[in-house]
């Protein structure tokens, strides 16, 4: 059909450019598939929904699923949606079943991937089988209450409930959305785009709710106060006799379920507020279901599922499902931007660095900074901003909002700072195009016209307009572009208008835009913060989602060590997601996904957060199918030279036993030795000294780990003795010759005689290095499964990620690296502390270990949390003075 389609525009002559457009419309609407994620349910589990299916009738799901196609889902998107939000009903609770029940579940999805269009048609099918009271959490800020209130509008109840609520006034049709296809049965709503849950508002529904005939539905903010009125009217209808309110079966969704729900002290043995309140308000039921929808879960599977009280007030551990969403095949999401898109060699496909901030906006910074001029990287996004939406009008996307997102401060005052100089920049830009855009060539001569000439020839010159098109048409198209804040004080993020032309906008903020909130059509970021908590980072990544038709001219600047982590921790979340398909295969329980998790040596970046209290934390971390590598390495000099020393004995002890240079196997990065005694691996680590903030690599867990298994699984090793073609010297350890790998150091770290080894993948090893060793025959069981699981089609080029190969290794693979430092270049080439940058060589590790068949057995680590806070942040570092935080 697609080619069919293609051959029948050509005929008709359409042109080039239009006919680039018209294949990527084509792509997008008939190559995009969706697959159907990873159920993981309790023992107790039993199916009610296919034998209830006969006599539920679809009204409500089936003006959704109009409603998606028409707003340009892929049949194949609306088919996987139907069948997805099936498997999570016949989950919860039967609303026919009239006995006690209640259902703790958890839904995992991905950032800005379509998490609430699934909840909405969760609610719809809910609703159609029976639940009568549905409750969205909706976030903890205004604007995404808000925003969910719209979404939920426009999906299930059709009609628009802050015009219903401005009484007095001729609104006219108030029908939208799910309305126009079917008006009748419309839910209730207690809630509307205006305003939260108000109990008298609610009072004065009760006529209507009392009779059920149709669903009951709030929206509300994850908020104390909004919480204590539901819950206060709850009991005063609860107290008037009303037992039918009570009685009726209750879903409640909790979106960014990871975000103020989850009881953070247990060491202080309270319950949160907002934790215990939910806790309350499902306990007022007789028949409840919980479903948390999260991107980022880490901190709900950290919920202790053994903390369950006697008065049926159970935390919201997941306990009877975890459901993991498949993202669609066009979703623009970390996998994509941080490991797809940034190759080992060559520039990143949509990632540019900030390197230009530190003299004029520290990463870190008092709430009385100064900010008199914007960094030259922030001014090069700007003009990318204004060159992106005049491709994209020129590409007949006008009528399309377009957004920049700046984000890189949590203080309101300095976002308005930022608001500011942005605004006084733009409008020079404009004055320019307005004077000097028209004169073609001549107009060259205009500097601002110059400087955006530049950038375009930069990121757009391969593009099918040349810049001649896009200087006649960026005035325009860019005109009525204006900068807004988005925080606590203010919210500029309109996107109503008359449906002729898109807003053009420059978002500017901080915790508000960090969460759950939607930037319509964002192109551009900009964005500069420094939390390394997994779900923090994620949560900010508002650019995650869906880009048709402009994916291309989508960039995001940020540093390089935000990079690193972002790359970092898509990985780990892929493998998150990889972790609940293996789980479903084996009927694992979700109890078992918690323990997974909370055992992968990724979760110290998780646990290790405001949530552990002071003093040390212990934590129990298993390493049967782990990677563990030394990217934190001490440059004291002591310690370097003890490290080499532990090097040079490591490879006399493995020649001794015959493992020379000259006989090993040359492989890519090195030379492979097979068969050495763990007795040489243990006591290199038995000699290796580590820096205190190279957490992961402490070798005491490491060593215990493997001395339970030195007489079976970890009694014989694979060894890598790292060796590349690069320039400059090769290096003598012992008696071997090799080549230093080059990479690479964090220079903030220098300070603290620590070598932060990252690189673009925040890692001292190569990619592809866990493939080493492993039988060729296993290796391509493995790609083909990946390929299969991925829906990756064979003739399309990939690089596969290293942990598909652990579970088919024989032997445990451990690198020894050697590896020349690369000093920094530009602005930090003349900073204090280079002097401790080695100009020998240095020595790191990295292991790979196999699946065990103790899989469930862990080790324990020891952190000291205060440190830990301090040199990584809690979460996203409160500011001291709450009433100048951003959104508090």
């Amino acid at each position: 059909m697609l080619i069919t389609t293609l051959n029948g525009a050509l005929k008709l002559g359409v042109g080039s450019v239009d006919q680039e457009q018209l294949a990527r419309d084509i792509e997008e609407r008939f190559g995009i598939s969706m697959g159907l994620g990873a159920m993981v349910d309790d023992e107790d589990f039993r199916p009610w929904l296919p034998e209830a299916k006969a006599s539920i009738e679809p009204f409500y799901w089936g003006r959704y699923r109009k409603l998606m196609l028409k707003n340009g889902l892929p049949q194949d998107v609306v088919t996987a949606t139907d069948t997805v939000t099936d498997e999570i009903l016949g989950r919860l609770g039967n609303p026919n079943l009239q006995e006690e029940w209640d259902r703790r579940g958890m839904v995992v999805g991905h950032v800005q991937s379509g998490k609430t269009g699934n909840y909405t048609g969760l609610i719809c099918k809910a609703a159609d089988a029976g639940y009568r009271l549905i409750v969205v959490i909706a976030g903890i800020h205004n604007n995404l209450r808000n925003q969910t209130q719209e979404r939920i509008d426009e999906g299930f109840i059709g009609r628009d409930t802050g015009r219903l609520a401005m009484k007095g006034r001729k609104v006219g049709n108030k029908a939208i959305g799910v309305g126009l296809f079917d008006d009748r049965r419309t839910p209730v709503s207690l809630t509307n785009t205006l305003t939260d849950f108000r109990k008298n508002t609610a009072t004065s529904n009760t006529s209507e709710i009392d009779s059920y005939k149709v669903p009951v539905v709030l929206v509300i903010k994850k908020n104390h106060s909004t919480l204590k009125n539901l819950l206060d009217w709850l009991r005063e209808n609860s107290a008037k006799g009303d037992a039918q309110m009570i009685s009726q079966p209750m879903l409640l969704i909790d979106d960014e379920a990871d975000n103020a729900s989850i009881n953070t002290k247990y060491s202080k043995e309270e319950i949160t507020r907002i934790n215990g309140q939910i806790r309350d308000l499902l306990g007022m039921f007789h028949r409840s279901c919980y479903v948390g929808y999260t991107a980022t879960p880490f901190a709900n599977i950290f919920v202790d599922p053994d903390s369950y009280d006697e008065a049926k007030k159970e935390d919201l551990f997941p306990r009877h499902f975890i459901v993991g969403l498949d993202a669609p095949t066009n979703y623009f999401g970390p996998k994509k931007i941080f490991v797809d898109g940034l190759p080992e060699e060559g520039e990143p496909t949509w990632l540019r660095y900030i390197s230009d901030n530190e003299d004029i906006l520290p990463i870190k910074h008092k709430i009385d900074q100064s900010f008199d001029e914007l960094p030259d990287s922030l001014l090069t996004a700007l003009r990318t901003f204004l060159i992106a939406r005049t491709i994209r009008n020129l590409r007949g996307q006008a009528r399309s909002h377009c957004s920049m997102l700046v984000n890189a401060s949590r203080f309101t005052d300095m976002q308005g700072k930022i608001r500011n100089r942005i605004h006084e920049r733009l409008d020079v830009m404009l004055d320019s195009l307005r004077v000097n855009g028209a004169r073609g060539a001549d107009g060259l001569s205009d500097p601002e016209i110059s400087a955006l000439r530049q950038v375009w020839a930069e990121e757009y010159s391969d593009l099918e307009f040349d810049w001649h098109q896009i200087q006649g048409a960026m005035l325009e198209a860019v005109a009525a572009a204006k900068v807004v804040e988005v925080n606590s004080r203010a919210n500029g993020l309109d996107y109503s208008n008359d449906g002729s032309i898109g807003q053009t906008l420059i978002a500017v903020g901080g915790f508000s835009l960090s969460r759950g909130l939607t930037l319509e059509g964002l192109t551009v970021t900009w964005f500069l913060r420094n939390t390394m908590m997994y779900d923090t980072l994620m949560q900010m990544g508002r650019w995650f989602g869906y880009r048709g038709g402009y994916e291309d001219v989508c960039r995001i600047w940020m540093p390089v060590d935000a990079i690193d982590w972002y790359t970092h921790i898509a990985e780990a979340t892929d493998e998150l997601h990889q972790e609940l398909k293996k789980m479903q295969k084996a009927k694992a329980t979700p109890a078992d996904f918690g323990l997974a998790v909370r055992s992968h040596p990724t979760s110290l970046m998780v646990t290790a957060r405001n949530k552990m209290g002071s003093g040390q934390k212990h934590v129990m971390i298993g390493l049967s199918n782990a990677w563990v590598e030394t990217a934190k390495i001490s440059a004291r000099v002591d310690d370097l030279t003890r490290n080499e020393e532990a090097a040079v004995r490591f490879l006399e002890a493995v020649e001794e036993a015959g493992h020379r240079q000259e006989k090993a196997e040359k492989v890519p990065g090195g030379y492979l030795l097979r068969g050495v005694d763990v007795e040489n691996i243990d006591n290199f680590l038995l000699a290796w000294r580590s820096h205190d903030q190279a957490f992961l690599t402490q070798t005491g867990p490491i060593r215990s780990y493997i001395r339970d298994r030195r007489r079976d699984e970890l009694k014989n090793w694979d060894v890598l003795v790292t060796s590349v073609n690069s320039e400059g010297p090769e290096a003598e350890i012992a008696n071997w010759t090799v080549g230093p790998q080059l990479r690479r150091i964090g220079y903030a770290d220098l300070a603290d005689d620590l070598l932060s080894i990252s690189g673009k993948r925040a890692r001292i090893a190569s990619r592809g290095v866990e493939r080493i060793g492993v039988d060729p025959e296993k290796a391509s069981e493995a790609e083909a499964l990946y390929r299969s699981v991925e829906r990756i089609a064979v003739d399309t080029r990939i690089s596969y990620p290293d942990r598909i190969y652990r579970a088919v290794r024989d032997r445990p693979l451990f690198v020894l690296h050697v590896v020349r430092v690369r000093p920094p270049e530009g602005e930090d080439a003349n900073r204090p502390h280079l002097d401790r940058i080695p100009d020998q060589p240095i020595i790191g590790w990295s292991i790979s270990f196999p699946q065990s068949a103790r899989p469930n057995q862990r080790v324990e680590y020891v952190i000291n949390t205060v440190k830990f806070r301090e040199l990584y942040g809690a979460e996203d570092e409160e500011p001291d003075d709450g009433a100048l935080e951003d959104d508090a």
